[in-house]
């Protein structure tokens, strides 16, 4: 029977891409990695890596061991989440990751509401987009992400996640006030508004990230290039421009979650106007007690702010788990 240890190092090595890489993600050094590895070859029988240059990759049979040692941790997952699920106590650590904008609206409630109903259990949250943070959950770096997906821009569906709707989240055009008084008036259709701010100051997230796509073909499709002078993941940064009269942007309701809007805003085209927001787990994990309460109080969070903010376009969305991913660091999973 192959070690079930160097099958996991196996996994991790097709996950992070690199020797390196494995040995920092679980504190050991390359050499030990590339020695277990060596090992689990000669139990297997047949070569695993082959090199490419100065890295290696795996080879075809190497491929079929870690298809078998995710379907082994899957049931893993499942086990571990049953057993949780007989105990009466809720505790140990869960490993949560969120965007910006939902972990300063969402996550401090949450986090109430799980302090109140599980005092025992230890939530450890990182600030990670969602780009990084669902290939991490795959490596088991994390155990819940919180993601976004735009308008016409669909996410990858990684294997061994599943996701659950949480959110549908307004995205509005935000603009100065000395701007917004120049504009045609709110009856002007959304396209024609966006046009009239081509050559203004824009700020907008950085190319490469799927809010940069979704507002540049916003744009496009208006006819206009914009001329993006400000480019941050901060949407608190792109608030406070358009608050002192810098930049126009695209913002989205959970940014406001502090208060009403400081600044006018306008409706954006149809097919452009809300963005989903999800939780994602590995696969195997979704019933594991930890994770129904940190679901169960984002879901919490997310009636509070919909309160709040007195309805809208935003809002919760059905629970709905899709097809889309399991031991960096301990955890309650």
């Amino acid at each position: 029977m192959f070690d079930l240890h160097r099958l996991r190092l196996l996994r991790e090595l097709k996950h992070r891409g690199t020797l390196a890489a494995v040995a920092a993600a679980l504190s050991y050094s390359p050499s030990a990695i590339s020695q277990q590895l060596s090992q689990l070859e000669a139990e297997v029988g047949v070569a695993l890596l082959e090199p490419v240059g100065r890295r290696v990759r795996l080879t075809e049979q190497a491929e079929i061991l870690v298809a078998h040692t995710e379907a082994v941790l899957e049931r893993l997952e499942t086990a571990e989440a049953d057993i949780a699920a007989s105990l009466t106590d809720l505790t140990g650590t869960l490993r949560l990751a969120s965007f910006q904008t939902a972990a300063f609206a969402l996550i401090p409630t949450a986090l109430t509401a799980l302090r109140a109903a599980h005092p025992r259990l230890r939530t450890h949250v990182t600030q990670l987009e969602p780009k990084s943070a669902l290939p991490a959950l795959v490596a088991r770096d994390f155990d819940l992400v919180i993601a976004e997906e735009f308008p016409g821009n669909p996410n990858p569906r990684p294997d061994g996640i599943e996701q659950e709707d949480l959110y549908e989240d307004a995205l509005r055009l935000a603009l100065p006030g000395a701007v917004a008084a120049r504009l045609p008036g709110a009856d002007a259709s959304p396209e024609a508004t966006l046009r009239v701010l081509a050559a203004h100051p824009w700020a907008m997230e950085p190319e490469g990230t799927a809010a940069r796509h979704w507002a540049m073909t916003l744009c496009r499709n208006a006819g206009f290039e914009p001329d993006v002078r400000f480019e941050s993941t901060d949407l608190l940064l792109h608030r406070r421009l358009v608050e002192q009269g810098h930049a126009v942007a695209l913002l989205p309701d959970l940014v406001w979650s502090d208060g009403p809007p400081t600044v006018p805003l306008r409706e954006l085209p149809p097919g452009h106007r809300t963005r989903r927001l999800f939780t994602a787990v590995r696969r195997g994990s979704s019933r594991h007690p930890a994770v129904a309460a940190c679901r169960e109080a984002l879901r919490q969070a997310v009636a509070r702010h919909g309160a709040a903010a007195g309805g809208g376009e935003s809002g919760p969305l059905p629970s709905s788990a899709g097809e889309a991913a399991v031991e960096a660091a301990p955890s309650v999973l």
